[in-house]
């Protein structure tokens, strides 16, 4: 049976795990967060995307290993390496890659495969990976084993497009490592999109994010001028994208968030500056648009009680939704989360409503409560900032008079929006 490693247990690396259980790979999951790996043993997701009984007939079926032993590794058919590739103070950290490397590299065996998910700059997985897996190892990559590089496709929340059903990037250090890298994920998905080099496959990964980065900050920007003209954004949206051709519709909102915009452009930005010496320039302005619209709805929030003669500074105001995103307990790099900062540093007093996010990654100045009459009926201002499917949007609208909506959820003439 063809033994899998999955390093890092995530929101990438845990779905492609299930998916490899499901074929019939024997797969170990392995995670140096020993409280994540104590949940997986116990059958306890903590992502959207598995739920615990996915869990409890992987673990049943004995070919679901998770672990925080590294000794465990060895003796691998495939080890696919998802990450974390964060940024600090602007700069790539590519530390959790490298420990990957590391320990993996005593594990190599003739004839493996290798393969980089994790999202990161051209030139990652041949610059820096292979070399460090290559420093714990005599054996070297495209003659004794192969490597490859996929980028994750992953969107948190979205019934629609799954791993199975997403093409997948792939690449390969030559040719026999691509048709290993091919092999490998043509039993796990429906389409693989086999690409040149890595360091197209790399770069393909940061220009979809980028591209969307872009088009929203658009967006973005429009909304705010289209408040000052007087004229609704969304309708304009909608008439846009009646057009069957070289369009594509956006949406703005309060921010942007989650695993992949806030990051993934600026590793594109940080590679073109450190290649040719200057900026990017629309990864620039997007930055800057995107980085200043919890700052506008904060402004917008400071009109709106404005008008009813109250201030922010203690006026209630009921969040609904912390998440990134609808239908998606994800909280990483919320706008929302951003925008809850803001005003409580200008005194407001803040409850929220977020049936899917974890009270962890709620800050301890707002306070999380069901979503009743009595809870919006107590607030001088709701601002809606993520729109789950699972709200009782239609008692939302009861008191639509009072509602800020920047995702265009509430459906009535009442209620502003962004």
């Amino acid at each position: 049976m063809t033994r899998i490693v999955v390093i890092g247990q995530g929101y990438v690396g845990l779905p492609l795990a299930v998916r490899a259980v499901e074929v019939g790979f024997e797969v170990v999951g392995y995670d140096t967060d020993k409280r994540r790996v104590d949940l997986l043993q116990r059958a306890k997701t903590f992502i959207d995307d598995v739920t615990d009984a996915q869990l409890a007939t992987m673990l049943a079926s004995g070919r679901y290993r998770p672990t925080a032993d590294a000794t465990v590794l060895a003796g691998f058919d495939v080890a696919v390496v998802s990450v974390p590739t964060p940024l600090r103070d602007g700069v790539p950290d590519l530390s959790y890659v490298k420990a990957a490397a590391v320990e993996l590299g005593p594990h190599l065996r003739t004839g493996c495969c290798v393969v980089l998910e994790s999202t990161t700059y051209p030139g990652t997985t041949e610059d820096v990976f292979i070399p460090l897996l290559e420093a714990g190892s005599a054996l070297r990559a495209g003659r004794d084993y192969c490597v490859g590089y996929s980028p994750e496709r992953i969107d948190p929340g979205n019934p629609r497009w799954t791993l199975k059903n997403t093409p997948k990037i792939v690449s390969g250090l030559d040719e026999r490592s691509l048709d290993a890298v091919v092999g490998f994920y043509e039993q796990l998905v429906d389409q693989v999109v086999p690409v040149r080099t890595i360091r197209e496959a790399e770069l393909a990964k940061l220009l979809e994010n980028t591209f969307r980065h872009v088009n929203i900050a658009l967006v973005n920007e429009l909304a705010m001028y289209c408040h000052g003209l007087g004229i609704d954004i969304w309708s304009v949206l909608d008439a846009a994208a009646s057009k069957p051709f070289g369009f594509m519709k956006f949406t703005p909102g309060p921010g942007v968030g989650g695993h992949c915009l806030p990051i993934d452009p600026s590793y594109l930005q940080w590679q073109v500056r450190r290649a040719v010496g200057s900026n990017f320039r629309f990864i620039d302005i997007a930055n800057d648009i995107n980085d200043h619209m919890p700052d506008y709805v904060v402004t917008r929030v400071a009109e709106h009680l404005n008008r009813r003669y109250k201030a922010v500074n203690g006026s209630s105001i009921l969040l609904v939704g912390l998440a990134y995103k609808a239908n998606s307990g994800d909280a990483r790099q919320s706008p929302a989360l951003e925008v809850a900062r803001r005003l409580a540093d200008r005194g407001a007093l803040l409850t929220a409503v977020d049936p899917l996010i974890d009270p962890q990654q709620v800050p301890p100045f707002v306070r999380v409560v069901p979503l009743t009459t009595e809870h919006v009926e107590c607030a001088d201002l709701v601002l809606v900032l993520t729109d789950h499917d699972a709200l009782d949007w239609s008692l939302l609208e009861r008191w639509s008079a009072r509602i800020l909506d920047t995702r265009n959820r509430v459906r009535s003439a009442e209620a502003e929006r962004l």
